[in-house]
């Protein structure tokens, strides 16, 4: 009897040592050692409380100390983003005492974390019905009408930015929800593959979803050059950071396992559109079928990685300095048109996908890969790095063209010799009417010749021999959505009048802003954006 008490004696001292050595790791922020000591605490505590010699008197009290020791350890597997064993390791000490106020609070955060806004706010809600509750009432209501917050906006897509636009993207970014409407569904594409397809009819701007990245990798300044060492590197530690999230997380293995790795592309799944919504239980068990090697992980990120600076979109904020790369699930599954409708803006860790132009029901929705503002030739040129040629009725219809009216080629031909740019739009405006070529397509030439187009001094230079800037415009966004190039020629030339722009100009300006940035902030925010807020129209 001596002996066993001696052992039990012997056995809470180096609890005691552990538990003590654990919180002074967890305190100092060295997570992975303090995640080692708690676990050896907790296997040594379940053994006692499994220990049939282990007094009825001592097990509230190992009860109590398993309990904390396992939401200790969840909020150290937190921090280094290991939220599946975090998760795990909460529910364990839930077991134990269900309203456990520190474990309730560190599993909301987690699920807050994953975007799973209504989970959290359940645990919230417990939480707050703890006494605990009342000295910690501040930080608990933050987190209360954050999920709140969040949980609306993950339904109704109401993300509005215009007051940290107003202050010139001061402070921090303010944080949208994960966001997937009933507007796009997911099936096969006529391009390539699957592909989003618009449900309803969508005006410029519309939100489409709002996706957060698996990983970024950001720090290459773009006034650099881009030596293949810097790049080597970033990718490196880009492909390791989404390896890493695929052997944490079984939903995030699951979500990436449903995209292509270039290989039989028309032979794929097409995934339920609900399957990437936060809050979804469709994954469960579908990772355990397709396991991701480090292989088929490369292959995928090859295909499917975004650079968040490019023709098709916009960064906002100090992202907006550097280069950066990052992994969208949903937002890879849109495919490349030279007649896009659709572009993204990049705010933080989050993508924000809005249409460029009207869309209707039933149409694909895509973005463009490389700058369509080019020629047909030199568009196939582009096409031909990413591996594919494009085949939208823009590029059909100017390689048509072009077989039967040699003069396109000339003008292509002379322009990139040096032929003067109203010369050019001239000589095409009246190829186009004795072509007998469409309003629609019109605005596909136009676009071709962008470069041609884009001086307002050409505009003035020339007259009634060429159209009006403004039906030019127009007919170029119609035809492959608003660009940040004709946006700024357009508010270009509202400030040059001084004031003297009319209504009908500013709202033109307005109207694109909304298709290069979206419908995330109210008018006043846009003109400010847009350099227009302290003009006034003329009547």
């Amino acid at each position: 009897m001596r002996e066993t008490q001696q052992q039990l004696e012997m056995a809470e001292e180096l609890m005691q040592q552990l538990r003590s050595k654990a919180t002074e790791l967890l305190l100092r922020e060295e997570w992975s050692e303090s995640i080692q000591v708690y676990s050896q605490f907790i296997n040594l505590c379940q053994h006692h409380i499994n220990d049939y010699e282990t007094t009825p008197d001592n097990l509230p009290k190992l009860h109590k100390s398993l309990c904390l020791a396992l939401s200790n350890r969840a909020e150290a597997r937190s921090r280094l983003r290991d939220y599946a064993q975090a998760l795990k390791d909460c529910d364990e000490a839930l077991k134990i005492e269900s309203t456990h106020f520190k474990t309730l609070i560190c599993k909301g955060k987690i699920l807050l974390n994953l975007n799973r806004y209504s989970m959290a706010l359940t645990c919230f809600r417990t939480a707050q019905l703890d006494p605990q509750a009342n000295g910690s009432s501040v930080g608990l209501n933050g987190y209360l009408q954050k999920c709140k917050k969040l949980e609306l906006m993950s339904k109704t897509g109401a993300f509005d930015m215009s007051e940290w636009v107003i202050n010139g993207f001061r402070a921090k970014p303010p944080e949208p929800a994960e966001y997937i409407g009933g507007a796009v569904e997911m099936r096969k594409s006529g391009i390539r593959g699957r592909g989003l397809f618009a449900t309803k009819n969508m005006e410029a701007g519309s939100l489409v979803l709002i996706n957060k990245a698996v990983a970024t990798e950001r720090g290459i300044l773009p006034g650099q050059d881009l030596d293949e060492n810097a790049q080597l590197v970033m990718w490196k530690t880009f492909t390791e950071k989404v390896m890493d999230s695929v052997a944490k997380c079984s939903r995030t293995c699951g979500l990436i396992s449903t995209l292509s790795s270039g290989e039989d592309e028309d032979g794929l799944e097409v995934p339920e559109i609900n399957l990437f919504k936060p809050d979804s239980e469709h994954l469960i068990g579908y990772s355990n079928e397709k396991k991701l090697d480090a292989s088929r992980v490369l292959s995928i990120l090859d295909v499917n990685s975004i650079v968040e600076d490019s023709i098709s979109s916009k960064v906002l904020g100090k992202n907006s300095d550097y280069y950066g790369v990052g992994l969208w699930v949903l937002a890879s599954f849109i495919n490349h048109s030279c007649i896009p409708n659709a572009r993204r803006l990049h705010v933080g860790d989050y993508v924000i996908v809005h249409a460029s132009r009207d869309v209707k029901a039933g149409e694909e929705l895509t973005f463009a890969y490389f700058d369509v503002l080019n020629p047909l030739e030199k568009r196939n040129e582009m096409s031909k790095t990413w591996g594919f040629r494009c085949n939208c009725r823009r590029c059909k219809f100017e390689a048509e063209l072009c077989s039967r009216q040699e003069g396109i080629g000339e003008i292509e031909m002379g322009f990139e010799r040096g032929m003067d740019s109203g010369a050019a739009v001239y000589r095409l405006e009246e190829g186009m009417r004795k072509w007998k070529v469409k309003e629609k397509e019109k605005g596909y030439l136009r676009a071709s010749f962008w470069a041609a187009y884009g001086s307002e001094k050409l505009m003035r230079s020339w007259g009634r021999r060429i159209p009006m800037m403004e039906s030019v415009v127009d007919s170029i966004v119609e035809a492959v959505g608003s660009d940040e190039r004709v946006l700024k020629m357009v508010v270009e030339k509202i400030k040059k009048g001084n004031g003297g722009s009319s209504v009908v100009e500013i709202e033109r300006a307005l109207k694109l802003g909304r298709g290069v940035y979206g419908k995330v902030m109210k008018k006043q925010a846009m003109k400010s954006l847009l350099g227009l807020g302290i003009l006034e129209p003329s009547y």
